[in-house]
């Protein structure tokens, strides 16, 4: 039975929490250089107008097939956000995504082989309460490594605190979710830190018992 969330079938007009994570767990982010080309690649599939690699070749353009909404880079693995407009804007973006920046992370390396464990893996998101949750979850992820989840360089929670602006990351359809919460995000995701660390910590228990 093919592991869950592997097998993908897309929804147009629907949320999906994407994530992947190095093959045998292997950081596939070890420097700022790194996690910067990751993150050119969504900004040059994603941004208003259509962008040219190194030889003037257009870049697949996904901007009116998906959003990003959210994203966290960590050193082993990645979390995004997404809504997808429609049912192929979502594997279009990841196959061109996982491509480039495997070819990148292998040729600046010097490896070979596969950079990530599977193609990705994509759960879709059927709730609001969730949708609002699952965005928290994502922008606390460097606490698990011990860092501080505020000042983390390679998260989008400065586009949510108002501190950054980019057109190819839209953090408003999460924020317009809860109105009455939108100017206060910031505690928003200290309220679950908390939680969130028990809740790794039952986990470490329940995976050694």
């Amino acid at each position: 039975m093919p592991r869950r969330n592997v097998t993908k079938q897309y929804a147009p007009e629907s949320y999906y929490h994407v994530y992947n994570r190095g093959v045998f767990g292997q950081d596939v982010f070890t420097s700022e250089d790194d996690a910067s080309a990751f993150l050119n690649q969504l900004k040059k599939h994603l941004s208003k107008e259509p962008a040219k690699d190194d030889v003037r070749r257009t870049i697949p353009h996904y901007r009116k097939d998906i959003e990003l909404l959210t994203y966290c880079l960590m050193p082993s693995h990645f979390h995004l956000l997404i809504y997808n407009r429609n049912s192929l804007g979502l594997p279009r973006l990841m196959h061109s995504l996982m491509t480039a920046y495997s070819l990148y992370f292998n040729k600046k390396h010097k490896r070979r082989g596969v950079l990530f464990e599977t193609s990705y893996k994509a759960s879709m998101i059927h709730n609001d309460a969730y949708l609002w949750h699952i965005s928290r979850y994502i922008h606390l992820n460097p606490q698990d490594i011990g860092k501080n989840y505020k000042t983390y360089p390679y998260s989008s929670l400065p586009f949510y605190l108002g501190g950054k602006r980019a057109e190819w990351i839209n953090p408003k359809r999460i924020l317009g979710l809860h109105e009455d919460e939108k100017s206060d995000y910031a505690s928003f995701v200290d309220d679950y830190r908390s939680v969130r660390r028990d809740l790794k910590q039952i986990e470490k228990m329940l995976a050694n018992s």
